[in-house]
């Protein structure tokens, strides 16, 4: 074996194994990113039922409710 073959097969082996480091903290930081991701979801859906959850309630469960108390003859909604 001579040394530029000597050479290469320790560039290749230094490059396979950065390769590897490499891949790990990459899936590592694909983790964060998803779970930033998950976090700013969760947080607009919060935001969207806080800032329209009374709103949505009233026009979803509305006719719900007068059905309801017209059935029974009892309760009100509110």
């Amino acid at each position: 074996m001579n040394t530029h073959e000597l050479w290469l097969r320790t560039l290749v082996r230094s490059q396979s194994s950065g390769f590897s480091r490499n891949r790990r903290t990459e899936r590592g930081a694909s983790a964060v990113e998803y779970g930033l991701l998950i976090a700013g979801i969760a947080a607009l859906i919060a935001v969207i039922v806080f800032a329209f959850g009374d709103s949505i309630g009233d026009v979803l469960f509305e006719d719900t409710c007068q059905q309801l108390v017209a059935g029974s003859g009892q309760g009100d909604c509110v």
